[in-house]
């Protein structure tokens, strides 16, 4: 099969998105953003909102219900269509909840001031979260620290196509609990390079650790709160008695991750690599060649302390009460100040993410104060549903519409509904913390070589065809809500 045009593996990682289908199309040379085409599909969707939200009478809900409405179903039309970059479609819907409902004209707002909750979430405790963990990558990558960890970690699993497998996946979905998954791909295929090399075109064991990196790219997101958009998003919305920090978010979403993971593992084992799994093989000696340094610089150095501290002061929020805002300001002071991270560092970060969550926040703002959120609960046909069963339905939706759209924008749209159906069901008592899995089932998602830049990434290789991704990506997409509804409904309790 004829390779897609992708960047060379040895190229500078740059720290991007992970969730957009533009992105991943991006990478598969197949994006061309047509002026005419967002033109038409503003209007469509302009059309569309106003006839859903305008047009009927919806009984019980108020005028800014009716409006935040409008903004929903547009933004929605906006975020599957991806006509214009999904961060854009966030700053029109907040431009839009500002002229809508930010006006002290009695349909929502009364104050002059009221406007400024659409764009408080810019300066909320999960941007600045957030931002302090692209802090950390950005700086990972700039010192070459990620490649230095990565190369040494995998020549830790000896010669056994199995073990190196388990290796290549072991690191991949630890670098990206905190670095972008795209550009933790992108790393270890590079470091995998040499190896690849001198193995034929159809060779089972290349296949295997491709589909590898990508599987545990995807995976390895849901283990922190950083990880990836969609949870980041959830941690926003679950507020009051659902509040999630980032100590219990690891434990929700890290044990589910390595159950996943190690299915996964098994799976390529059984179908790739087969009876010569286990047998050793002098020709897979991996070597790290020029991915590292012989030993950590001092900037390395200041980089694994400033990253020690900050996840250990973030994972001990209960003990020591330190805002979570006040730790994030460590990683960004010290590794500005020492010069790790320079201006033009802190420019190439993806704000364009920092935008994108903000103005999912800011819907999910103006859905549960203008009593749309209320209003939608009412009505679904969700009636002597029990929590776990909403779940798993609300994860699989999760898991179609992500592979075939924004994860984030996914996130964005069902996060705010589910989250509170579940707050106003009786069982849960007001706590919507089993919502935690529907953002993890983003991550899930990974049928297509569009659905992530990691599986677009890997496909673009040439090495892979899309039945292989579809393949797996069915089985993690079928297997993933038992288990990580399953795991929060034992470990809620105890959080």
């Amino acid at each position: 099969m004829r390779a897609l045009h992708v960047a060379p593996l040895n190229a500078p990682i740059k720290t991007m998105a992970d969730d957009s289908r533009s992105d991943a199309e991006q990478v598969l040379g197949l994006f061309k953003f047509s002026h005419v085409r967002a033109m038409l599909t503003v209007a469509a969707c302009l059309v569309v909102a106003t006839l859903a939200a305008f047009v009927p009478h919806y009984d019980g809900l108020t005028e800014a219900g009716h409006r935040a409405l409008f903004v929903m179903v547009f933004a929605a039309g906006m975020w599957v269509t991806e006509a214009i970059p999904a961060f854009a479609t966030s700053l029109v819907a907040i431009g839009l909840l500002i002229a809508l409902l930010g006006r002290p004209d009695g349909v929502y707002a009364t104050g002059p001031n009221d406007w400024e909750q659409f764009i408080a979430p810019w300066g909320s405790s999960l941007i600045w979260l957030f931002f302090g963990g692209f802090c950390l990558a950005a700086s990972a990558e700039k010192t070459g620290l990620d490649r230095w960890l990565a190369a040494r970690a995998l020549g830790l699993f000896g010669q056994r196509p199995a073990m190196l497998l388990m290796g290549v996946m072991l690191v991949t979905a630890t670098l990206s609990m905190f670095v972008s998954n795209t550009a933790t791909a992108t790393l270890v295929l590079a470091m995998l390079a040499p190896l690849f090399a001198t193995r034929p075109e159809r060779d089972r064991l290349v296949k295997a650790l491709t589909l590898g990196v990508a599987y545990a790219a995807n995976l390895g997101g849901m283990g922190t709160v950083i990880g990836t958009p969609p949870n980041a998003i959830a941690v926003g919305l679950l507020v009051g008695r659902s509040e999630v920090n980032f100590t219990q978010w690891m434990l929700l979403a890290t044990p589910s991750a390595a159950v996943l993971l190690a299915i996964m593992w098994g799976f390529l084992v059984a179908s790739q690599l087969g009876s010569g799994a286990f047998r050793r093989g002098e020709d897979l000696l991996f070597h790290a060649g020029s991915a590292a340094d012989r030993a950590p610089k001092l900037q390395q150095i200041v980089v694994v302390g400033t990253f020690a501290v900050t996840v250990a002061l973030w994972m001990t929020t209960p003990l020591h009460g330190l805002p979570t805002t006040l730790v994030s300001f460590v990683p960004i002071t010290v590794l500005t100040a020492t010069g790790i991270l320079t201006a033009a560092d802190i420019r190439t970060l993806p704000w364009d993410i920092l935008l994108l969550i903000t103005g999912g926040l800011s819907l999910g703002v103006a859905i549960e104060n203008t009593g749309l959120a209320g209003w939608a609960v009412g009505r679904l046909p969700v009636g002597g549903w029990t929590a776990v069963t909403l779940v798993l339905v609300f994860s699989y939706l999760t898991i179609v519409m992500s592979n075939l759209m924004s994860n984030t924008a996914t996130a964005n749209l069902l996060l705010p509904i589910s989250i509170a159906v579940l707050t106003a069901m009786e069982e849960t008592g007001g706590d919507a913390r089993m919502a935690v899995p529907i953002a993890l089932a983003a991550s899930a998602a990974m049928c297509l070589p569009i659905s992530t830049p990691p599986n677009a990434i890997v496909y673009g290789m040439g090495r892979l065809r899309v039945t292989d991704l579809l393949v797996g990506g069915l089985l993690v997409g079928l297997i993933a809500p038992p288990v990580l509804v399953a795991w929060a409904w034992v470990a809620l309790p105890w959080l």
